[in-house]
């Protein structure tokens, strides 16, 4: 069985969704769940900001190292 496959069958379906939204609303309540949405939105956010971050201090080191060898 591949790894695809596994990750597939793992999946909820529709009514798994619809039963998952219901507990999520019993535990948090309405009026957290937007609040819980704005956090998970920052944190995503965050991640994206720093993953841009280490993307550019690597390609500044690779031009620092293209600048040293040529020299």
């Amino acid at each position: 069985m591949s790894f695809l496959s596994i990750l597939l069958f793992g999946m909820p379906g529709g009514w798994e969704w619809v039963i998952i939204v219901l507990v999520v609303l019993l535990l948090f309540g309405a009026k957290k769940i937007p609040e819980l949405a704005r956090g998970l939105g920052r944190g995503i956010r965050e991640f994206k900001d720093a993953t841009k971050e280490v993307k550019k201090e690597v390609s500044e080191a690779g031009k620092d190292i293209k600048d040293v060898e040529t020299h």
